[in-house]
């Protein structure tokens, strides 16, 4: 057997999903230890899994409703909690993180879904009554940084866009801003950006008990131009409520060019019920001057904007997009959007009589989350690989994102229409560099020409002389 079996590999274009209502399976550790199920507590077993998957948002001063931090304020939602934790990987889940665990690449940056082990002993701990346990058995409290500091560090640039006034319960609003000069003295090469909205709501949030009720600024679509309106424009991604900062690829860095302007091209503003005055911030950290990217970033597009049909009341409806890759490419990050009858996406990877899937996710409109691969698990595929995107809408009133199921849905901007895209990052490469990335791949892996590893396809094809 080959020493990187993956959990499933689909050999049809369409995988059918298999979700992991994973309470069932696994073993609380008091029971592996000789104890009894109900001897799971909050301050031992159920503390140390908050810290490390929930506490980020569910704190004072967080993004999320209700803390989890003490065991007083955690215990009444216990119920919830092991309900919303079983739901694994789809729509209502927690924490939001929606990657199929039986099929696909499993290695990702930053995945704080919970193990089988630990959404069983938080069911456990909720049905024998929520126990505390002894509190001299709670982890050391975790430390948050609250005064606003940037999650990625000092920028070295900062952009700030005008106050925006949006008034408690105004009607949404859709349109552009003006552009915005980006002071720099000559081309760098942008490591990383964060955005941040920086607001006037109040600390304790504004009783609202949704994630947004902290913010007004629903999302911007964004670019740069070296010259208003006429010059090239590079895109960058998209700012959404409860999206994290991007860290491009080490070998990619994105060029920011001087003269830039920043300008937007679509703003959705949102009223969080009290008036608020907001703006954005965009932070840009550079690579060293004289830094060169080894890849550049492939502009491919992967999604079907027009062709969008949704029927009323039905769900598993499919929507299908396929592109062909130009040249060896690099998959960085697989980063479903749709809109809310959107339940489910896969990406799939098509070459010679090879047909694999590389990631299935669910999908909650109301967490866009970006899915980045572990290096050594980034696919790495040939030129000629069809990329294959097949999206599952549920228009039905299952869907609690979905106003009224009665409606028939077609393409559009707004939350209420609907779009089909990958909009995750991809990286040309030449045929040189895909050669000398599949054999550094090889060696990390210690791959032999037996081994199969999900995403590429030629890894395990090792030349005549050998790397």
């Amino acid at each position: 057997m080959s020493k990187f079996t993956m959990p499933r590999l689909s050999t049809t274009g369409t995988t059918a999903a298999v979700a992991m209502l994973a309470a069932c399976a696994a073993t609380p550790a008091a029971a592996q230890e000789g104890g009894e199920p109900n001897d799971v507590t909050f301050s031992r077993d159920i503390a140390p899994i908050f810290q490390n998957s929930c506490v980020n948002c569910h704190r004072p001063n967080g993004v999320a409703p209700m803390s989890l931090v003490r065991y007083e304020d955690a215990r009444r939602y216990a119920g919830r909690i092991a309900r919303r934790t079983a739901i694994r990987d789809r729509m209502g889940t927690m924490p939001p993180w929606y990657v199929e665990k039986d099929i696909g690449i499993q290695h990702f940056k930053n995945d704080p879904s919970l193990t089988d082990d630990e959404i069983a002993m938080i069911a456990d701990w909720a049905s024998s009554g929520a126990p505390e346990g002894d509190p001299a058995d709670m982890p050391a409290p975790l430390e948050f940084d609250d005064s606003g500091a940037w999650t990625l560090g000092e920028p070295d640039v900062v952009v700030t866009t005008d106050e925006f006034l949006v008034e408690a319960g105004e009607p949404d609003w859709w349109g552009d801003i003006a552009p915005i000069d980006i002071p720099i003295l000559e081309d760098r090469y942008v490591k990383s950006v964060e955005i941040r909205e920086i607001n006037d709501v109040p600390s304790e949030g504004n009783g609202r008990e949704t994630v947004g009720g902290r913010f007004v600024i629903h999302h911007m679509v964004w670019s740069t131009l070296n010259e208003e309106g006429e010059g090239r424009r590079t895109v960058w991604p998209v700012h959404e409520v409860g999206r994290n900062g991007d860290v491009f690829d080490q070998d990619a860095g994105r060029l920011l060019r001087t003269g830039s302007k920043l300008v937007s091209n679509s703003t959705h503003l949102h009223s969080n019920g009290l008036d608020t005055r907001a703006r954005l911030q965009f932070g840009f950290t550079f690579h060293p001057e004289g830094y060169e990217p080894t890849y550049r970033e492939s502009i491919l597009g992967l999604g079907n904007g027009s062709d969008i049909d949704i029927q009323a009341g039905e769900k598993d409806q499919e929507l299908h997009a396929y592109t062909v890759l130009r040249t060896p490419t690099k998959v960085v990050s697989f980063e479903p959007h749709l809109h809310a009858p959107g339940d489910r996406m896969c990406l799939e990877a098509i070459w010679g009589f090879n047909v694999e899937t590389l990631s299935c996710v669910g999908y909650d409109h109301n967490w866009v989350r970006t899915y980045t691969f572990e290096e050594n698990y980034q696919p790495l595929l040939p030129a000629g690989t069809v990329l294959h995107i097949t999206g599952y809408m549920n228009n039905t009133e299952e869907n609690f994102n979905i106003p009224d199921p009665r409606n028939w849905q077609g393409s559009g901007n707004r939350s209420v229409a609907n779009m089909f895209i990958d909009l995750g990052m991809r990286l040309s490469m030449s045929q040189e560099q895909f050669e000398a990335a599949m054999a550094e791949r090889r060696e990390r892996l210690d791959l032999g020409p037996n081994d199969h590893v999900i995403g590429c396809p030629l890894c395990s094809v090792i030349p005549a002389g050998g790397r």
